[in-house]
């Protein structure tokens, strides 16, 4: 058994999957991974269900139909990690941009370092990103710097989407009242552990952009994120941030 899972949404990842799942597993640190995947029709999933009989008590996955969001892709992965008392939940992407030689500096964070919530930082230490034209490097930086002076978190990547949960965290957060379905749904899920008072701290990491397979970045998902960021701060005057007792 491990306490540490790493949720990976997919669609489309034919050329990614079975590489990045035998990359966790072949770490020192034991984690579990589940994949989320959104009906990819190039056969993804079956790739995955292939590699569940060569690790059929670390793999997992759910097939949900079509393409239903980033965020809702989380949430369900968060749900049936909670369910299964995980203590340590990851976010990761399929393509390698998160280089999963990461993940136990991330774990370290948390049990070491007293984080509830750790974050692959692309911007912690200057702008540690590779292979993006520069147009997208300074659009993503700014959005952050942006989600900064709106929100007042201290976090440098607002956007990243490399994170460490503490099961507390999305105990807490209440998964039903995550209102955004894109990368908005980064910020908010840091505003809101923010708002709660959890501890963030920022881990460098280097980005670097996937080689294979198409990217599902376009700049309405940033324009998302631009405006949403109003309408996180917004809301939160109306919310009460209470700790839950368990």
């Amino acid at each position: 058994m491990s306490d540490s899972i790493v949720i990976i949404p997919t669609y489309n990842e034919k050329e990614n999957i079975e590489n990045i799942i035998r990359a966790v597993f072949g770490l020192e640190k034991r984690f579990h991974v589940l994949v989320i995947d959104d009906g990819s029709p190039d056969g993804t999933a079956d790739i995955v269900k292939g590699l569940q009989k060569e690790f059929p008590e670390r793999l997992f996955i759910v097939e949900r139909q079509g393409k239903q969001g980033l965020g809702t892709a989380y949430i369900r992965g968060f749900e049936w990690a909670l369910e299964r008392d995980y203590a340590y939940i990851f976010e990761m992407d399929a393509d390698f941009s998160h280089n999963p030689d990461d993940l136990p500096r991330l774990y370290a964070a948390c049990t070491e370092e007293g984080a509830d919530v750790a974050v692959g930082s692309r911007y912690i230490n200057g702008v540690n990103v590779v292979n993006w034209p520069l147009g997208r490097v300074l659009m993503s930086y700014f959005a952050s710097v942006y989600v900064r002076i709106v929100t007042g978190m201290k976090v440098k990547d607002t956007t990243a989407g490399f994170v460490c949960y503490r099961r507390e965290v999305l105990h807490t957060i209440e998964l039903d009242k995550i209102h955004f379905k894109g990368y908005a749904f980064q910020v908010e899920m840091k505003f809101t552990a923010y708002k709660y008072g959890f501890k963030i701290i920022e881990v460098p990491i280097v980005f670097i952009n996937r080689v294979l397979g198409v990217s599902k970045m376009n700049s309405s998902i940033f324009g998302e994120a631009l405006f949403g960021v109003l309408k996180l701060k917004w809301w939160s005057f109306f919310r009460n941030y209470s700790r839950r007792l368990n």
